[in-house]
This record gives structure tokens, C-alpha cells and sequence, in this order.
């Protein structure tokens, strides 16, 4: 739990560890007192890391403020998330205030990793727990805002105390979305790669192709193409797991090869070709565009995955549960 206060970036799996242990203590045999050694474990963690900045509400919220630096706005540049998407269609920075995208904010991503939440609760599993990883994480990255909600902190930290459960809305929201943050979803889909090796290939195409502008204005097209030719060359090389048991239809192969190819001749025009003056950055919102569409499927389609394990407990996985 220590790793929540340091990096933020890891409230992105919070969700799933939660679930996963709260499933696993309601499973034993005396569950109220499970869950409170896991309030106790939580509440310690942190009282612990915190202790040298709670002798003042100033300094507690200056080192809050450097974790959740909300003046960045709810998105940076092009990010393939909903806000940064939408905003082509809705102005969310000029038509809402900071306080009422935070409530927004925090409502979508609630609502978008509650199901898989759920699920660990109710039927936790390593594979589950797997999934929930993903699909929480997933959650984070396409409706979190850059920072956490300052007007609950208060709140939740001391209700904290009365319920752990509450711990859990204390953690959610110290987030920073950006483009490299498309890679902490893509370590659990890497866990998956087994048992998903076609979601796996296809998350981590458009992983890196969301982050295809800042790697060139970066200058790391070179490293890109290396990484990306070798990824393809292990990855689909004669003998792999790749494409093993599937069958997938001529209308589901048309609607995932029309994205792929436009991703290419994207990969070209974004070099070669000047976009129009009135639109500078057409380019990027149109790789935003695409990349989003894929990751809105792929949520869509491991929240399925993973409710379909409490159908078919066979595939769970190992004898031993985490």
C-alpha cells in the first residue's frame, strides 16, 4: 500500500486490488475480522508514510498538491481518453468549471470500473484478478481527470477510520492521465498474453500507436520502429500462441482491419505530409480518434471476459489463489 503515496500512477490497479482482497476476506470463515486486519494493515501503511506531514493541514496539502496537480487541466495534448476525444465535439475546459469536471470525472470512473470491481467481490480468482487489473486501469485511463478530488480528501481520510471501504474512494483519484500512462494497462494485458494472445497483440499495436506523436517530437522514431518490428517479429514468428483456437468472422476481421490500415497510412502521413494550416494538429486527433475507438472496444470486451469466468470456472486458473 506504501507505493499509493509515492507514485500515484499505481491507483490505477486500486481498484482490483481491492476488490480481490475484499472478495477474499468475505470468503473466510469469521469475514468482519478479516476485513478489519486489512483496515489495519491499510490505515497503518499509511499513517505511517504520511506521519512526518500531518503536524500541519499545509504541509499535508502541499505534498497532496505535487501528487495531484490539478492546474494541468483534466487532459494533456492528445490523449486517446473520453475527455480528450470529445473535447472535438464538447468543450469541456471552456463550457465546465474545474470542480464540476472533477465530479464528472470521478462519477465516469466509478461507473466504468464498478463492474469489474464487482466481480472480484463476488467471485475473486487469479484470472479475475487479472482482468480486473486491466479493466481497472482501462477505467483510470479513459475517464480519470489529472489529479485528485482536494474537496473529499477531508472527508475521506477520517472517515477512513470508521470504514476501510472508504480508504479505497481516498486512493482512487490521485491520477495523472498522459500518453505513456497507456502503458500501465498494458502490464496486465502482458499478464494475459497467455491466456488473450490476440487482445494482447492488438492492445499493444495501439498502446503504441497512441503514443506515436510524443514519440516523434521526441525524436524516437528509430526506437519505434525497432520496437515495434521486433514486438511483430517474436510475437506472430511460426510456432507462437498467436491465433491458436480462434475463429473470427469475415464482418468481425473487415471492422478490425479498417482501424489497422488507416493506422498505417497514419504512421506515413504524419511524417510526409503538412497538415492544413487551419487544422495543425489534424493528424494527431485523427490517431486519438482511432486509438480510442479500439480501447473503448477493448474495455468492452475483458469486462465480458472476466463477468464470463463466474460461467466457466474451469478457465479460473491454478489450484492456489492469490
Amino acid at each position: 500500500m506504501g507505493i499509493f503515496d509515492i507514485l500515484q500512477m499505481s491507483m490505477y490497479f486500486a481498484p482490483a486490488f481491492f476488490g480481490h482482497l475484499l472478495g477474499k476476506c468475505l470468503k473466510r470463515k469469521y469475514p468482519i475480522v478479516e476485513i478489519m486486519k486489512l483496515g489495519f494493515v491499510v490505515l497503518g501503511t499509511f499513517a505511517l508514510v504520511w506521519w512526518p506531514y500531518l503536524h500541519s493541514y499545509e504541509a499535508a496539502m502541499q505534498v497532496i498538491s505535487r501528487l495531484a496537480p490539478f492546474e494541468r487541466g483534466i487532459y494533456e495534448d492528445y490523449v486517446a481518453n473520453f475527455w480528450c476525444t470529445t473535447s472535438v465535439l464538447i468543450k469541456w475546459k471552456r463550457l465546465y468549471a474545474i470542480k464540476s469536471l472533477k465530479l464528472m470525472s470521478l462519477s465516469a470512473t466509478i461507473l466504468a470500473f464498478l463492474p469489474s470491481f464487482i466481480q472480484q467481490v463476488k467471485s475473486p480468482s487469479n484470472l479475475g484478478f487479472l482482468y480486473s487489473l486491466l479493466n481497472s486501469s482501462f477505467s483510470f485511463y479513459l475517464f480519470s481527470y489529472q489529479g485528485m478530488f482536494y474537496c473529499w480528501v477531508d472527508t475521506l481520510f477520517f472517515a477512513s477510520i470508521c470504514d476501510v471501504s472508504l480508504i479505497f474512494m481516498f486512493l482512487c483519484f490521485i491520477i495523472a492521465v498522459h500518453e505513456k500512462s497507456i502503458l500501465l494497462p498494458l502490464l496486465p494485458a502482458s499478464l494475459l498474453a497467455l491466456h488473450e494472445p490476440h487482445l494482447h497483440g492488438w492492445f499493444t499495436y495501439y498502446a503504441l500507436f497512441s503514443m506515436y506523436p510524443l514519440i516523434c517530437r521526441d525524436q524516437l522514431l528509430l526506437q519505434y520502429i525497432a520496437v515495434l518490428g521486433l514486438f511483430v517479429l517474436i510475437y506472430y514468428s511460426p510456432g507462437g500462441n498467436y491465433g491458436k483456437g480462434m475463429k473470427i468472422s469475415s464482418g468481425t476481421m473487415a471492422v478490425l482491419s479498417l482501424p489497422l490500415l488507416c493506422s498505417i497510412l497514419l504512421h506515413t502521413m504524419y511524417l510526409q505530409i503538412e497538415p492544413p494550416k487551419r487544422y495543425p494538429f489534424l493528424f494527431d486527433a485523427l490517431i486519438m480518434f482511432i486509438c480510442f475507438s479500439q480501447f473503448i472496444i477493448l474495455t468492452l470486451y475483458t469486462n465480458y471476459k472476466q463477468w464470463m469466468l463466474d460461467f466457466h470456472p474451469r478457465h479460473v486458473g491454478s489450484k492456489k489463489d492469490l
